[in-house]
């Protein structure tokens, strides 16, 4: 079965990736600390990038892209550059709630998704399927 071909990190690479996502949390959550931005603000938005889980509903290659694109760092980082360059607030605030998301999902364990099916990330199986 392809799915179980899904290449995925293993042994200490994957606990140094996992402590990344610790660390991008931890960093995140501080930085929104220090902004001043109101916390209901970040409970709110925190799980927001999880509203990509919908893409799986066309099924599992579109949902990986749809997961994936709300669950790498790229657009936090986009959207941070852009906030700090033209100096809004706003942007920069939901670039460190989203990139806090991104950190607590890897610190968790939920990498990003192959087209096999959802259990099935760079950092391993999860779910029901996982060993």
């Amino acid at each position: 079965m392809a799915a179980e071909s899904s290449p995925a990190v293993s042994g200490v690479p994957v606990v140094l990736l996992r402590l990344e996502g610790l660390g991008l949390f931890a960093l995140g959550v501080l930085f929104y600390a220090q902004s001043g931005a109101r916390w209901s603000f970040f409970a709110v938005l925190f799980l927001v990038p999880d509203v990509s889980f919908a893409g799986y509903l066309a099924g599992p290659r579109i949902g990986a892209a749809v997961y994936n694109a709300a669950h790498t760092m790229l657009g936090p980082i986009m959207l941070a550059g852009t906030g700090l360059t033209l100096a809004q607030p706003l942007a920069i605030s939901l670039a460190v709630i989203w990139a806090a998301h991104i950190g607590f999902d890897r610190m968790l364990g939920y990498g990003l998704k192959y087209g096999t099916g959802f259990g099935f990330t760079h950092l391993g199986r999860i779910g029901q399927a996982a060993p």
